[in-house]
């Protein structure tokens, strides 16, 4: 695939995201995502941190988070979201829509999965009815490898995800059918709504309740 393709469908996210956020209510942007433990206002904080802060400084917090990325991102998301009010944070989204920032050797891909996945936290954790474009999704779980799968803690044993509204599938055994943005999650290891998947393994990868 044409790296600009790519960023192209990176920028038209980040567009879109930030029409949808630009809609909440105030009360939403302490909704619950599906982050465990962050509201909108953390992934926001998260998603934009990149834009925000240097290298020098990234450095300087992964020092102090002992080298944890994933203690100095919830940390991070933590502080800007409680220093940091909704205006500020959608405005650092709008104001870096072309912004080139990659994850560690995650090059375009990365960006683009990044930010899907984070904005897919976000709508389905607020009950929201968006739909990203499938292709867009296609491009995602493409670039999708095993140890990122490993990564999110997946356990996909005896499982076989099949998307409703793409042509892709993964794995082998009881078949798990859902939208590909939902599968994605899936493999990302979130726990979804009911009612989003299909299948005798659904529950498996289900809440119990939709999220409040």
């Amino acid at each position: 695939m044409n790296e600009d393709h790519v960023w192209a469908e990176v920028r038209a996210e980040r567009r879109e995201q930030v029409e949808l956020l630009a809609a909440l209510h105030p009360e939403q942007w302490d909704g619950a995502t599906l982050c465990a433990g962050w509201r909108v206002r953390e992934v926001v904080a998260h998603t934009t941190l990149p834009y925000r802060i240097s290298l020098g400084r990234t450095v300087l917090e992964l020092l102090r988070a002992r080298g944890s990325i994933d203690r100095m991102a919830d940390r991070s998301a933590r502080r800007d979201a409680a220093e940091l009010p909704a205006e500020r944070l959608l405005g650092s989204l709008r104001d870096n829509v072309e912004h080139r920032w990659t994850p560690p050797g995650g090059g375009a891909h990365g960006a683009l999965s990044h930010d899907v996945i984070h904005g897919l936290d976000i709508t389905v954790g607020l009950g929201l009815d968006r739909r990203v474009p499938p292709e867009r999704v296609g491009l995602v779980l493409s670039g999708m490898k095993p140890r990122n799968v490993a990564y999110f803690g997946a356990d996909l044993t005896g499982v076989a995800l099949h998307a409703t509204d793409l042509d892709w599938s993964l794995g082998s055994g009881a078949a798990l059918r859902g939208l590909a943005q939902d599968l994605l999650l899936v493999l990302c290891g979130r726990r979804l709504p009911p009612g989003r998947l299909d299948g005798a393994a659904a529950a498996r990868f289900s809440v119990q309740s939709a999220p409040r």
